[in-house]
């Protein structure tokens, strides 16, 4: 692929100028994808922003994806390196990836090993890996792909074109959308955690009778879990993503496009609004609602709702500024308390 192939791949609406309108010739062949600090000649890199501009005079790449900044772009044709603008450059660049570089996907098939219920209603092109386990009424569809060692309980159904990897449970009438992601050591529909105290006997366990709901092209991260609740639905909508090591409890509601990264935790019954970002560690208290488009910052604690459009830091979770504004004081602090002491030994006196 060269240059001038790459950026018809790309969608019309990102690109904007150009080094091959100043210079045709200038149409390097491309057989990858590299960081900017360490590519090499071949390769198709990115600059997002002035942090990174330094690099320009020094990497390897033979083509670059950069933002609207003329200084870049004489820097870049300056060194013979082709280039492209766009306001969305690390978008672009994950579009570039793309090209090069697509996730393993096994051959439509069901291996030998694999127990499958007689019951089971299985689409076109479907891709069925060892000792995959799925149950009564469950429903696969078209080019689905199940890896190794996945239990898919009763009554689930699987959207088409959706991937989940080895290792992970599916347990009873959990639906999952079309073309989603679903990484190894995921539980999806696991019991949501509910005991009632029956004293003086202990706890009484409250079973889960409801089921989770995922919308399409939701991708969700290693030994991640999603519990399903006493009664009712715990839904994640379209375009929902989620890290690694996440928690969201039963009765949760994500909308479209919400993300939670590593470690985050919801209790029960959060609402998390379209757009909504909770950072690494964020936890959030029962019944909970994160605004449209609002940010945690990560190790914040939320147990208040939080208005669409915020940006909260620190536990409990606070406004950002404010958060950034008492830091600057508590490092302070000892100094503070010194002067503080001084004060109030000088009153003594008098």
């Amino acid at each position: 692929m060269n240059f001038s192939e790459l950026i018809e791949a790309f969608e019309a609406n990102l690109v904007q100028e150009r080094s091959l309108a100043l210079d045709p010739n200038c149409n390097p062949p491309l057989t990858g994808v590299a960081a900017v600090y360490d590519a090499e000649p071949g390769t198709v890199s990115y600059v997002e922003g002035a942090k990174y501009a330094r690099y320009i005079a020094t990497t390897g790449a033979s083509a670059l994806i950069l933002p609207p900044d003329s200084a870049m772009q004489e820097a870049a044709t300056a060194r013979g390196i082709a280039w492209v603008t766009t306001p969305e450059p690390r978008l672009l660049f994950a579009m570039a990836i793309a090209q090069f570089y697509q996730p393993y996907q096994p051959a439509p098939q069901i291996h030998p090993t694999a127990v499958i219920d007689p019951t089971v209603q299985l689409g076109a092109g479907v891709a069925i890996g060892p000792h995959v386990v799925i149950e009564r009424g469950v429903k696969v569809g078209d080019r689905a792909c199940i890896f190794a060692n996945t239990v898919v309980y009763p009554h689930c159904q699987i959207g088409a074109g959706t991937v989940i990897h080895a290792n992970c449970t599916i347990e009873e009438r959990t639906v999952i959308g079309e073309d989603c992601i679903i990484h190894s050591g995921v539980v999806l529909g696991g019991e949501g955690f509910a005991f009632v105290p029956r004293r003086p006997q202990g706890w009484y366990k409250m079973h889960q009778s409801g089921h989770v709901e995922l919308g399409d092209r939701v991708e969700i991260g290693c030994n991640s879990t999603v519990d399903r609740p006493s009664v009712g639905v715990t839904r994640l909508g379209n375009g929902v993503k989620i890290d690694n090591l996440v928690q969201v409890a039963h009765n949760c509601t994500l909308e479209d496009h919400a993300m939670l990264i590593a470690q985050a935790g919801l209790s029960g019954q959060v609402e998390v609004g379209r757009w909504a970002i909770l950072s690494g560690q964020v936890g959030v208290s029962n019944q909970v609602k994160i605004g449209e488009g609002a940010i945690a910052v990560a190790q914040a604690g939320i147990h208040r709702d939080v208005a669409p459009g915020a940006v909260v830091s620190g536990s409990p979770a606070i406004p950002h500024e404010l958060f950034r504004k008492i830091a600057v004081i508590y490092k302070k602090l000892p100094e503070m308390y010194q002067t503080l002491r001084k004060l109030q030994a000088e009153q003594a006196k008098d």
